[in-house]
């Protein structure tokens, strides 16, 4: 026995060991998935359909793969089979209906690896005709009948729709081939009722053909709402009515009969009984529609009457006098209706009210007197009880101009045109500004939006000439004035004039210089000396007189050289001088010096001669001896 469960165990362990060797061993590639729809992708209904899932698989080894096949039908899956076999995958779809129809898919998925195939389409056409059944054909005015609309053998999810002619009844929306629905008929006599259906069919619904037509016939009962007014005809605005509304029965059961009156324009009803029901009211214009309305189980019926009001006087108008008016003056304001039916009321019964910030003033002649200010105003007017309310009269009273302010917008240089503003922070437009000159009126412009302004070109043509300017802003007759504005033009500054003292011909080092440069024109003048060849001005000065000096206290040699200035006042021109050439003279003093110091070099160079020719002289007496001496030595020696 034990030699038995030792082999058994040797062998279910060899068993093993080979199993986990060829699973280590096996490979595989899904090579390809194809869908196939049979027997074909396009058929009649109660064909017997079948889907056909083929798929490649590239294996190495032996060793059998467990595969899942899915079948999608429009991403939903409807169909899932797990197999080791490689036979083809069957999906059937016996007598096929149009709930059917759509896009479907085959996926097969091997230890996580996964290939679907290309879409197919199946189109199944047509649908059952539908049947219609009621269980009663024959009704009496507020019955309902049950109507019931089948689908033969039909799938799907279905919406089925119920007709008289064209006028839908009602809709049942169900998973059934057959649905119910209650209907009953507002009308009279004959009713053809037909229905038809749909199937959900994504993403377009199909829809089947009219079913077998059905005739209901309705009979009324001898019952009816009845609406009487009093009075009926010549009703004024402010008369009383008196409405009933009541049901003619003619002997039938009343118990569970109510009725409802109610008024067109009005969400609730007037009042309301359970045969009848009355209501007084006073009456409005121009027209009042009322309805009388009758309920019984599922019976409803109705009777609509109109009453045509005369108006007792019309609107009321709101007029404002003056048509313009300035803030805080007087004005009146007139309420009155144009219109009085004079046969039903006396004009001196009509009461005027004026409605201003919520606030009533009651004056009967309409006539009101009041302060202008930026409000809305309504009145109101009131007879017999009638009230009348006037559209809203805006009132926007002119603000009057504050004084202008007049000031310059640039410099004003003679013979040049410059800008003189004029503005008030105050006042409703247009506002006419007017710009004088010494009393008399030079310009005029209108100014008619916030942001432009009152600028007025001026050319003053003489220097001397002194302008006293003001401005005037007026609109609607309210005029103010602006201070006086002196003016006095900028005279330009003609080319200055460059002096020089001392004169040019008498500057030696040591002299004091003064380089005067002078203009005509408006001071303060601003002034600057140059010297050609430096960078910066050798001086700036600003003086409240046409002339000025440049001072230099002790000239050089140095100094020489041209010299111009520069000036330029308010009117911004800058004139130049023409230029000055300085030549700066040798002092006397140098020059006695250079005379004195070249005398005594010449008188040295000729003592020096002299002294030169003696020495010269004096040599040759003391060397002839020497020489004679010399030569007898000589004879000797040879």
């Amino acid at each position: 026995m034990g030699l038995l469960l030792l082999l058994a165990s040797t062998l279910l362990c060899g068993c093993i060991q080979s199993g986990i060797v060829a699973n280590e061993d096996t490979s595989f590639k899904i090579s390809s998935v194809t869908l196939t729809i049979e027997p074909a992708e396009e058929v009649p209904r109660n064909t017997n359909v079948t889907l056909r899932c083929q798929t490649k698989v590239l294996t190495s080894g032996n060793l059998a793969l467990t595969r899942k096949y899915t079948i999608f039908k429009e991403n939903r899956i409807v169909h899932t089979k797990m197999t080791e076999s490689s036979d083809d995958v069957l999906y059937l779809l016996p007598e096929a209906r149009v709930s059917n129809n759509g896009k479907y898919v085959c996926q097969l998925t091997i230890e996580g690896e996964t290939l679907s195939s290309q879409p197919k389409k199946l189109k199944v056409m047509g649908l059952s005709k539908p049947t219609l059944h009621l269980n009663r054909t024959y009704l009496t005015e507020g019955d309902m009948v049950t109507a019931t609309c089948l689908a033969p053998g039909e799938t799907g999810v279905f919406g089925f729709y119920f007709y008289d002619d064209s006028v839908e009844l009602g809709d049942v929306q169900t998973d059934s081939n057959r649905a119910q629905s209650t209907l009953h008929f507002t009308t009279l006599g004959l009713h053809r009722l037909h229905c038809f259906y749909t199937v959900d069919n994504m993403p377009v619904d199909v829809k089947s053909e009219e079913s077998n037509e059905v005739i209901v016939t309705v009979r009324g009962l001898s019952i009816k709402p009845v609406l009487e007014i009093s009075p009926e005809n010549n009703v004024y605005e402010g008369d009383p009515l008196n409405i009933s509304c009541r049901v003619e029965t003619s002997g039938l059961n009343s118990e569970n009969i109510e009725v409802y009156l109610s008024q067109d324009g009005n969400s609730r009803w007037l009042s309301m009984g359970k045969t009848n029901t009355k209501h007084r009211m006073t009456a409005t214009g121009p027209q009042l529609t009322f309805e009388c309305m009758m309920t019984m189980e599922h019976l409803k019926k109705s009777e609509r009457r109109n009453v045509t009001v005369i108006e007792l006087f019309s609107a009321p108008v709101l007029t404002m006098s003056p048509a313009e008016v300035f803030e805080d003056e007087p004005m009146t304001l007139t309420c009155r209706s144009e219109k009085v039916a004079s046969e039903k009321l006396n004009r001196a019964e009509l009461s005027y009210y004026l409605s201003s910030n919520q606030s009533f003033a009651s004056n009967g002649s309409g006539v009101f007197k009041v302060k202008a200010l930026k409000t809305d105003h309504t009145c109101i007017a009131q007879a017999r009880g009638i009230r009348k309310t006037s559209k809203a009269l805006k009132v926007h009273p002119k603000v009057a101009v504050s004084v202008p302010k007049i000031s310059l917008q640039n410099k004003p240089i003679l013979e040049q045109p410059f800008h003189v503003l004029c503005q008030s922070a105050v006042g409703s437009f247009p506002i006419t500004y007017i710009l004088y000159s010494n009393a008399t009126k030079l310009k005029e412009t209108v100014v008619h939006l916030p942001n432009q302004t009152a600028l007025f070109t001026v050319v003053i043509y003489n220097a001397k000439e002194l302008g006293s300017y003001k401005c005037e802003a007026r609109n609607g007759g309210k005029r103010m004035q602006s201070e006086e504005l002196v003016i006095s033009a900028i005279v330009p500054l003609s080319r200055p004039t460059l002096t020089v003292l001392p004169d040019l011909s008498d500057i030696s080092e040591g002299d004091q210089l003064n380089l005067i440069c002078a203009v005509n024109g408006t001071p303060p003048v601003t002034f600057r000396w140059y010297r050609e060849g430096d960078k910066h001005p050798l001086r700036i000065t600003t003086s409240a007189e046409t002339f000025k000096d440049y001072e230099v206290a002790v000239v050089s040699k140095q100094h020489s050289g041209l010299y111009y200035c520069e000036a330029e006042n308010r009117a911004s021109i800058m004139v130049r001088s023409n230029p000055v050439d300085i030549d700066v003279r040798m002092a006397l003093w140098k020059k006695a010096m250079i005379g004195g110091i070249v005398f005594l070099f010449i008188l040295l160079v000729v003592t020096a001669g002299c002294v030169l020719h003696y020495k010269s002289k004096r040599g040759k007496r003391e060397r002839a001896p020497e020489l004679s001496v010399l030569q007898a030595l000589n004879q000797m020696t040879l």
